[in-house]
């Protein structure tokens, strides 16, 4: 029986795994896989198209568990024998009526809806399955650093993507200029070959026109046939205000190229925060450490502090303050959708280093006079 990719095996997470385990695993593979990181690496790109085409069915709840059902009924070389007969249980089909084969078709990847409609009586028998439309590109996930008051007050950013590009020798065609196209002799202009036995078929994109259904005279020079070349994307990416680490935003068809003409996947930005050298941040409340001496602690005072705007706000400081004393400024923090944070005054009193022998003698006698044990 022809099998196909058992997806947790992919991701690296048993069957049982939560969905926040499955995201979670999935992030930290993405990011070690991902082609921008591994440059010199050509397998890198292979395997991260391998994770994502994982994370699409594990990562959307509904497809897991039609997937599970799949596994269930035997799809992946379970509970089914050689000759094609479940073992102690329904014969292959019963059950998966109410399944929709098509909801697992993953643009470039494969398309799992012809997989298990071809292994469930829900599609064509091998060797005449219909020539496959335009498809959507997958989505493109990318880590980004952004300052932390951009990320507090909005803004705009630079981004430098490496994304594929249709050709602009051959227009996407593969072919060599005045070349011409041609039934692909492999599958016979379907985009797909079928394999299998047992009355189970499995079907993958052509490896001959990658999945176009022709192929041409002679192979772009630019491309080598495949119609599409690497290439970096330069772009702004507007920040919302009050953005923080791991907030994402989709941004609509800057993705990865659809396969025959089909539209473009969706860019995914997940933000990392990078720290400020005076503030930070709890919720929507800024957090402003400030240092005073131990005169202004003990005697009191007044000290001046500027907030995320830059305006200058006056704090008063009483008697007896402690170190780490926090004061609060209403409605002078992180403002995001309706909310408003607000800055808080944390002081620092620091201690002199060193002491005149005219300060040490008065210190002593204010100790004294004070009952103070040194």
């Amino acid at each position: 029986m022809a099998q196909t990719k058992d997806y947790y095996a992919v991701i690296g997470v048993p069957a049982s795994a939560t969905q926040d385990e499955i995201k979670k695993q999935y992030r930290k593979l993405a990011a070690k896989h991902h082609p921008d990181k591994n440059p010199n690496d050509p397998k890198a790109a292979e395997r991260f198209k391998e994770i994502s085409e994982a994370y699409q069915v594990l990562g959307d709840a509904e497809k897991r568990k039609q997937y599970d059902q799949m596994r269930q009924l035997g799809a992946f070389g379970g509970p089914f024998n050689g000759g094609g007969q479940r073992r102690g249980g329904p014969p292959p089909g019963a059950g998966a009526q109410n399944i929709r084969f098509e909801d697992f078709d993953i643009g470039g990847l494969g398309g799992l809806g012809d997989i298990f409609s071809s292994m469930f009586g829900g599609g064509q028998a091998r060797g005449n399955a219909r020539p496959r439309g335009p498809e959507r590109g997958p989505d493109v996930e990318s880590q980004l650093q952004i300052p932390f008051r951009t990320a507090a007050t909005g803004g705009k950013v630079p981004i430098e993507l490496e994304v594929n590009e249709e050709c602009a020798t051959c227009h996407g065609t593969g072919a060599a200029p005045g070349a011409k196209l041609q039934t692909c002799p492999e599958c016979q202009g379907r985009g797909t070959i079928s394999f299998g036995q047992g009355g189970f078929a499995v079907q993958r994109p052509c490896p001959m026109c990658l999945g176009k259904g022709t192929v041409p005279s002679e192979a772009c020079p630019t491309c080598g046939g495949s119609g599409e070349v690497r290439s970096r994307k330069k772009m702004m990416i507007t920040v919302p205000a009050g953005v923080d680490s791991g907030t994402k935003i989709r941004l609509k068809g800057q993705g990865a190229r659809g396969m025959r003409n089909g539209p473009p996947g969706d860019l995914l930005i997940t933000f990392q925060v990078e720290p400020d050298r005076f503030f930070k941040r709890e919720g929507l409340d800024l957090i402003a450490p400030v240092p005073i001496n131990i005169a202004q602690a003990t005697l009191g005072s007044r000290i001046s502090v500027t907030t995320l705007d830059g305006k200058k706000v006056a704090i008063k400081i009483p008697p007896g303050t402690p170190n780490g004393k926090r004061f609060r400024v209403r409605n002078q923090g992180i403002h995001k959708d309706d909310r408003m944070g607000d800055l808080i005054v944390q002081v620092d009193v620091r201690v002199p280093d060193k002491l005149t022998d005219e300060q040490e003698k008065a210190m002593k006698e204010f100790a004294e006079a004070s009952g103070l044990k040194y």
